[in-house]
């Protein structure tokens, strides 16, 4: 938190896998005056995942994740995240949206359910567009529900652009990152601008739908947490620095927002 303060951020996003003491983090929080972005529970998804450790049984991972709600809820996130996990489970996802919405709504936060890039998402998710994410919101029928929106995942879906206008009043986050092309696994993400997403494009068309909430970048680049240690892994910068780099990086996405056409065909989209 100090690190992203001193790198000149607005906000930070909430990790529980980052938490021990939750009153001294409360605490380094409130005095670093960041504001709070979206929040990820310990256990992220309603089905297991293979690539994470977790209870193999869905009832105890929605016990998991409620519980995390109202731990997260002290951290007055603008969401918190959940993924469905792999699968074609969807009743069990549904009942456990409409359990975790109801926990949601107790604890005073919105659930982003968040779709995972449809390449190398099979072990993460059963759903990986913005209208995926809707059919299923749909179905649980929950006002504590909504959407977090992230760049890396959506940016090659097709008509994202039309979908963002359609959908924007469903979205409680928005994760930003660039895709490596080629990408060598989901944990090797690059900062904003260094990648194929076009992220000014996506930028512009979350500010034209009325996105007046955090720009959360969140960059996965694996240095060996999980399995592989990349040679040029972000991680192995001073966070301060990185932290700079993510917001200079983000900055000139956002400048070059006006000069980016806008169209309904997103790329990379088949």
């Amino acid at each position: 938190m100090r690190a992203y303060a001193a790198g000149g951020a607005d906000g930070i996003g909430i990790w529980e896998l980052k938490l021990d003491d939750d009153g001294a983090a409360l605490e380094v929080l409130d005095a670093s005056g960041l504001g709070r972005a979206s929040a990820v529970p310990a256990i992220p998804s309603i089905l297991p995942l293979p690539l994470m450790e977790g209870p193999g049984d869905p009832r105890e991972r929605i016990d998991a994740i409620c519980a995390s709600v109202h731990r997260l809820a002290k951290f007055e996130p603008s969401g918190i995240v959940c993924l469905t996990g792999p699968g074609n489970d969807r009743d069990t996802v549904i009942e456990g949206l409409r359990t975790i919405g109801d926990e949601a709504q107790r604890a005073g936060v919105r659930i982003g359910l968040e779709p995972i890039n449809r390449v190398g998402g099979e072990d993460w998710t059963m759903i990986s567009s913005l209208g995926e994410a809707v059919e299923l919101l749909e179905d649980a029928d929950h006002p504590g529900l909504g959407i977090q929106f992230d760049t890396w995942h959506l940016w090659n879906t097709p008509n994202v652009v039309g979908e963002i206008a359609q959908h924007m009043d469903r979205f409680v986050g928005v994760h930003v990152a660039d895709w490596r092309e080629p990408t060598r696994k989901w944990a090797d993400r690059v900062l904003p601008g260094d990648g194929a997403a076009d992220l000014p494009r996506l930028l512009g068309a979350l500010e034209a739908a009325g996105w007046d909430g955090y720009y959360d970048v969140e960059i996965f680049s694996d240095n060996g947490a999980f399995g592989d240690a990349w040679p040029d892994s972000l991680w192995d910068a001073p966070a301060d620095e990185l932290a700079r780099q993510a917001k200079d990086s983000f900055e000139r996405a956002w400048d070059a927002r006006n000069r980016t056409q806008v169209d309904q065909v997103s790329p990379g989209a088949v």
